[in-house]
Parts: structure tokens; sequence; C-alpha cells
């Protein structure tokens, strides 16, 4: 009787390796998907501003804002160079959705690929200041000893930045306020686009007033943006803030752990996973940015590495559990909620 001898799992570059045959973009096909998005996009919005019956024209606006989710992902895959690379029609058109979406390509290039270089990865403890996550361009990060070490201002800003109000008014707090007028304030000489887009945005809304007054505004930018912009924060927030997450520290941290260790795949059914580009296969976009999204459920049904990733869903139970891992335990490698975090100090389990 023989044996069956189990295939050696791969790890680091060699699993890197693995995908790279799914990073090979079909020009016709990325032309294809984006083509056929703005121009439902567009018909959309059309239609959410001219229909006269409100209820048909707040379908066609929230319908708006799922496709504008989509178009988003189209954009973020052009920004990593994943489709249309090279093509100076489309860095018109994905620079264009830019625009539309209140994302300047500069500010968010910067920050975007520093998170993909950096995610998951906590400063060191040591010190007197507590320091959060060096991942910019995601939602920051403390560790237990360092939220118990942190000033009452501290605590309330961080909290803040993770809270379901702001992640529900990222049209405002993310987009609008980090994305372009923080970015703009931070460095104008560098980042002057991002007030640029600022005041594109603003002449829209005001350019839709004029036309059609208040309800053709909402309906057919305001409302769309708010949708696209709520769902694409909770999207990216519970693809790394979620039970099963791991954090490292700078000595412990290296890309290919990190990739699949701090992104979760966001299981969605076939509707949502069209309307957000598949960036549910977060995992094994962050292993490989480089693979176009039509590609990423290909590439994680034929490497089997890629197939036990932590599973986040949109159920109510999951959502709560995504908002509750608000620390990471060090000790006990896994993140913890506020409560929890009190409770382990109250019973001197953890550092005061």
């Amino acid at each position: 009787m023989s044996l069956e001898v189990q295939p050696q799992l791969r790890s680091g570059r060699e699993l890197l390796n693995a995908t790279k045959p799914f990073a090979e973009e079909s020009r016709g096909r990325s032309w294809r998907l984006v083509g056929s998005t703005v121009v439902l996009l567009s018909l959309l919005l059309a239609g959410a501003a001219l229909v006269p019956w409100w209820p048909l024209r707040l379908a066609l606006s929230v319908l708006g804002g799922l496709v504008m989710v989509r178009a988003f992902i189209m954009f973020h895959d052009f920004m990593h160079g994943a489709i249309l690379r090279g093509s100076a029609l489309g860095r018109v058109l994905m620079y264009g959705v830019g625009a539309l979406l209140l994302t300047p390509p500069r500010s968010w290039r910067e920050s975007h690929n520093y998170h993909h270089a950096n995610v998951g990865k906590i400063s060191p403890e040591g010190g007197a200041t507590p320091i959060v996550t060096t991942d910019i361009g995601a939602y920051p990060m403390m560790s237990v000893e360092m939220w118990q070490r942190a000033t009452k201002f501290q605590r309330l800003r961080y909290r803040a930045s993770r809270h379901p109000i702001t992640i529900f008014c990222a049209y405002f707090t993310i987009f609008m306020g980090a994305l372009c007028l923080g970015s703009t304030l931070s460095n104008p000489r560098k980042h002057w686009p991002g007030a640029l887009v600022f005041l594109t945005h603003l002449g829209l809304l005001g350019g839709l007033w004029l036309a059609g007054g208040v309800p053709m505004m909402v309906f057919a930018y305001l409302l769309p943006l708010w949708i696209a912009a709520a769902s694409g924060a909770y999207l990216f927030y519970a693809q790394h803030s979620f039970p099963g997450a791991r954090v490292y520290t700078p000595e412990d941290w290296n890309f290919f752990e990190a990739a699949l260790g701090t992104a979760s795949y966001f299981k969605l059914g076939k509707v949502l996973e069209w309307f957000t580009g598949s960036i549910g296969y977060h995992h094994v976009h962050h292993l490989n940015a480089s693979i176009p999204f039509y590609r990423l459920r290909e590439a994680m049904a034929a490497v089997p590495e890629l197939q036990n990733p932590v599973i986040t869903r949109l159920r109510l139970r999951d959502v709560l559990d995504c908002f509750r891992a608000n620390l990471w335990d060090p000790r006990n490698g896994c993140m913890v909620s506020y409560q929890e975090a009190k409770a382990g100090r109250d019973a001197g389990l953890t550092p005061g």
C-alpha cells in the first residue's frame, strides 16, 4: 500500500512566481470591461439626472454608486499597472475616472503603493510615544500596549479614524478630506492636483445644481459618490481589520507573509463580486498587484497556497466582528476589542 505524498506548499518568492502567469493582461478584455463599465455608469447617472419619477431616479442613483465602485477598482488597477499599462487613452480615461471619484492620481499612487509595501507593519513597542502602523494609506493600528500608553487625545483620534461613522462619511473624511485637501495642504507643490480635483468636483456639483436644482445634483452625482465612497472605505477596512488578521513588527515583517496574513478574502456573491471588481480576492492582489482584477479568481483557483485565507463576509455578525477588531494583541497573536484590552489590563494580563 503506497502512501500519497503531499505536495510541499510554496512560500515567498516561489509563491509569487507561481502567480506571475496571471499577471499577463488581455488588452482587448481590459478595454471591453472598462468601456462597458464607463458606458453603463454614464447611462445610469444620466438616467438619475433626467428621469422624472423619483423612485426610479433613486434606484438608478444607487446602481450608479455601485458601478462607481467597479470603476474605482479599474482606476486602482490602472494605477498599479495591471491594466492598460502604457496606453495614453487609458491614462486620460482613468485619470478622468479618478477626478470623478475625488481621487487625485498622484496622492493615491503615493499612499497606496506605500500601503502595499508596508501592509501590517507596526512600529516597535519601545519609546515613550505610542506610534501607530507605518502603513500610510491605510487605517491606523495600535497594539494593546500602545493603546494603554496613549493619551486621551491620541485614543480619541484613533477611535475616530476607525469608527463606522468615519467610514460611512468617507466622501468627506477620506476622499475629500485626506486624498484631496489633506494631501494638498501637506505638500502643495507636490500634491497640487488634489486641489484641482477638489475644485473640479465643486464645479460638477455646481453645474448640476444650476442645470436641475438640488435633486439633480443629489441623484446624479452626490448620492452615487457617497455610496461608492462608503462602500469602498468599508471594503478596504474589513480586508485589513478582521479577527484573524496578522500584524508584524519591522523585524518580523516580510512582504510575502504580510500579503497573505494581513489581507482577507472577502467572499461575495457573483453580483457583488461584479460590482466590486473582484477586489474581494484581496490576499491574491496583495501578493501580486500586477494581476488584473478579472484574473484574481483564476489565480486563486489555480494556486493551492492561496485557497485557505481568512474569509470575511457582509453578514451583520462579520461586520460587527470587523469593527471590534480594534487593537493588535502581540501576546495572543490576534486582534482584540477596546473592551478586551481593558479587561486584560484590569486582570493583569497585559502591561498597564
